[in-house]
């Protein structure tokens, strides 16, 4: 909102000497957000001149300059030339003199042109700064002004006034006005505020149809509660506007548009209160507030045809409608220059009716950023009075009996606010009387009760609404500078849950291992979840968006590892080659059949009870926390006598000892089959014998349609199973002071035996003393019989409180080989 010092200055006491940056300065004590200070960017000499005389002079370029004899208050007149041909001797006009320096920056000096020294420059009011339009040089005859010859133009066309620009958050929609500003000032600065709406006795009118009949009320609220309109006749649109007037709309940042609606922007910005102005004469009957029935179209002032929602509310008389309520009129009622008669409309509508409107049509309009923004009820016949006032006074119209009121009695209930609620909610001890001033100085009404007070905001306030937000206010008013920093004190033994800390061990452990970690947004499609998210690649349940942040991905996901694969085409995209990614975050997993998401949403500031809250659980789907990891290119790059190392499936195998070892617990892994990866190189991961993950290779066609080069290994664990089975076992443990003795053992099984089980079975039978067991070779050829294999192992063995001998080693091995050979038939390997 910008705000012209000279505007304020009329309804509170500014002081003369107070600067932009002083007003806002105080401002932001009261929550204002500074933005700018915007000012006319010229500097003079620019003074009234008088045409006496010129002399028109055809050029070669077909263009015809006059070369004027200009007086300038001085003792000889200068001579300027000037290319338009809008004015005559005798007028006045503004003359910029050498020196002067006029918006862009264009300085002015005397030079040579067209043959002459042109001594200035003879003004158009666009370079001026006053507007847009450039129909010639600026007349002063044109502005009702009769001004000394070598006045100061500066001060006579109100370009010494400046302007703070300052940012209205959507709750204080009062402030986008200049008699909000002005309250807030007096707030901030104590001096007195003179409320530009109490215009005394304000005459209604009456005689002239209007009625509301809204049959679609939104949230069961009428789109009209107050709708007054005021007749004015006989206005000469040909008067100027005040030079005044439009400094201070151009400050603003509205540029003047004729007399007529001019002073509609006026009272809008003064008031905050948008006013409409309609050629009565073009009007077809009264006027009726309806929502738009399907089909109808309506074109507005901007020129364009709009097809009208039914749920948009119009202004409409016998002939159709003739404008979108609050937003913007119609082009059929459009005030122009040969309008005579005019009737004017002041209102008050329904912010959330005005909002989707404005949003529908993407038609934001200074009228519908107000009124969505909640206006001022109690001042539509203040504001349609101002109006009618400035319309006798500067368009020489006569104020007509005619008009009508239609207004709707404003209930405002109280807010019980107890005594001790805003010491306690701010952290400061205002006292009872701190409080009630500072509520009263809003305009608030504060009755005690019994401990505390019933507070009825001010009609322009909808935004107080309960307790908090009159504390808040309490605060703003004495200052927000008095809140104290304090830090809160962390009750003493918590931290990190074992879960919390389970999940930031294993990232940790990924990524000193050279994994980087890469988030990706939880959203996918409907095929990339079949194909990842289930081991078949079938149709499982997806959580679909009901509003998308892409419609191309409008499912959360049920798999880690579409995600890492975007974000592995976006590094490849790059000339990064050579990836580890990992992934820790959750995946959403509803059950068949089920329907997820809730219409009961519990108020605010309000606890929900267990009822509710058990009622929110079961409207979400399970949303286990997984970690995946993704490897592509090499794992080490290529260098002087050593080839590169490609990051293969034993590489990804390395990743998941790595989780099982920073969780706490043993993997196991199977040869298995995913629908995404190649069939012959894929593990099932599991942890006490239930499945929690998988690894393996991308399948060739997978990798392709994910436009990757190469060979791709994946694998996904969930993380909250493994954290979970795991429990609180301790990861670290105490080292051993005795010798390790190891052994190692090849047995002959059956070819399609998994290792893994194999190993269980050694692991079982050796007992306590076996501290570790590790897969070291997989022969298959000469003195193995067909459809065998023989599998090694490594065996180390330690004692917690003695040195072993190599027999007790032995034994414990053997004993191991006597439950292989027991469950699969083993036998050594000679």
């Amino acid at each position: 909102m910008r705000v012209p010092l000279s505007w304020l200055r009329e309804y509170v006491d500014l002081p003369q000497e107070a600067t932009p940056e002083d007003v806002l300065a105080a401002l932001v004590r009261v929550g204002f957000e500074e933005e700018d200070v915007v000012r006319f960017d010229l500097t003079g000499p620019i003074v009234v001149g008088r045409v006496l005389s010129f002399e028109e002079e055809p050029q070669k370029n077909g263009k015809t300059i006059r070369w004027c004899q200009v007086d300038v208050g001085e003792e000889e007149p200068r001579g300027i030339v000037c290319g338009a041909s809008n004015f005559f001797p005798g007028d006045k006009i503004v003359a910029t003199l050498p020196g002067a320096v006029l918006p862009g920056p264009f300085p002015i000096a005397a030079r040579k042109t067209y043959g002459h020294l042109s001594d200035g420059m003879i003004a158009s009011a666009r370079e001026l700064g006053l507007g847009d339009e450039h129909n010639g040089i600026l007349r002063l005859v044109e502005l009702g002004l009769d001004p000394e010859v070598g006045a100061d133009a500066i001060a006579l066309l109100g370009l010494d006034d400046a302007a703070v620009d300052v940012n209205v958050t959507p709750d204080r929609g009062y402030a986008l006005s200049i008699r909000g500003i002005a309250r807030e000032y007096a707030h901030a600065t104590g001096a007195a505020f003179r409320d530009p709406a109490e215009l005394g006795d304000v005459a209604s009118g009456e005689g002239f149809p209007v009625s509301v009949v809204d049959t679609r009320p939104i949230r069961g609220r009428v789109g009209a509660t107050e709708f007054v309109t005021r007749v004015v006749r006989d206005v000469d649109t040909s008067k100027p506007t005040p030079p005044w007037m439009i400094a201070r709309l151009s400050l603003a940042g509205v540029r003047s548009l004729g007399i007529l609606v001019d002073i509609t922007n006026y009272v809008m910005l003064e008031l905050g209160n948008p006013i409409h102005g309609y050629d009565l004469d073009k009007l077809t009957g009264g006027i009726t507030v309806r929502r738009a029935e399907p089909g109808e179209k309506l074109e507005t002032l901007d020129g364009q045809v709009r097809t009208l929602d039914p749920e948009d509310l119009l202004i409409a008389d016998e002939s159709g409608p003739i404008g979108l309520a609050g937003v913007m009129g119609g082009a059929t009622t459009e005030m122009g220059d040969d309008t005579r008669n005019v009737l004017i409309e002041a209102a008050t509508f329904d912010a959330v009716s005005i909002a989707r409107t404005a949003r529908r049509h993407k038609l934001s309009s200074d009228a519908s950023r107000r009124f969505e923004r909640g206006v001022d009820p109690a001042i539509p016949y203040a504001a349609a009075q101002r109006a009618v006032d400035l319309m006798v006074e500067l368009a020489g119209g006569t104020a007509d009996e005619l008009g009508s009121a239609l207004y709707a009695e404003q209930v405002s209930e109280g807010i019980e606010l107890p005594a001790a609620f805003v010491p306690g909610i701010v952290g400061v001890d205002y006292t009872d009387d701190e409080i009630v001033g500072a509520l009263e100085m809003i305009g608030a009404q504060v009755a005690a009760v019994d401990g505390g007070w019933q507070v009825i905001p001010p009609s322009w306030r909808p935004d107080l609404t309960d307790k908090w937000t009159l504390a808040e206010e309490v605060a703003r008013i004495h200052g927000l500078d008095r809140i104290p920093s304090i830090l809160p004190t962390p009750p003493s033994g918590r931290g990190y849950t074992p879960l919390q800390q389970g999940r930031r061990r294993v990232a940790n452990a990924l990524a000193a291992a050279g994994f980087v970690e890469t988030p990706a947004f939880p959203f996918t499609t409907q095929e990339q979840n079949d194909l990842h998210g289930s081991a078949s690649g079938e149709r499982l349940p997806s959580v679909r968006l009901a509003n998308a942040l892409d419609g191309q991905a409008p499912d959360l996901r049920r798999s880690l590892i579409p995600g890492l694969l975007q974000t592995a085409h976006r590094n490849l995209a790059r000339g990064l080659t050579d990836l580890a990614l990992f992934e820790v975050g959750t995946v959403f997993l509803p059950e068949p059949g089920m329907t997820y998401g809730t219409d009961t949403i519990p108020p605010l500031a309000v606890r929900p009870d267990a009822t509710t809250l058990a009622a929110i659980d079961a409207s979400i789907p399970e949303q286990p926390r997984r970690i995946a990891f993704l490897l592509a290119g090499s794992i080490a790059p290529k260098q002087p006598g050593r080839a590169a190392e490609a990051a293969g499936l034993e590489v990804a195998l390395d990743a998941v000892r790595l989780i099982a070892a920073a969780a706490g617990v043993e993997i196991d892994v199977v040869q298995g089959e995913r629908a995404a990866l190649h069939p012959g190189r894929t593990g099932l991961l599991s942890v006490l014998g239930d499945v929690v993950g998988y690894v393996g290779e991308l399948l060739p066609q997978v990798a392709d349609e994910a436009d990757l080069v190469g060979r791709v290994t994946v694998g996904e664990i969930d993380l909250d199973a493994v954290l979970d089975r795991a429990g609180d076992r301790v990861v670290a443990e105490s080292l051993s002071t005795f010798p390790a003795a190891t052994q190692d053992v090849s047995l002959i099984v059956p070819a399609d035996l998994p290792a893994a089980s194999l190993r269980a079975a050694l692991a079982e039978g050796a007992g306590s003393l076996l501290e570790s067991l590790r897969l070291v070779d997989d022969y298959r050829g000469q003195g193995v019989p067909e459809g065998s294999k023989s599998l090694t192992f490594a065996l180390r063995f330690r004692a917690p409180d003695r040195t072993l001998t190599a027999a007790e080693a032995s034994d414990a091995k053997l004993a191991g080989v006597a439950v292989a050979s027991e469950r699969f038939g083993a036998q050594l390997r000679d």
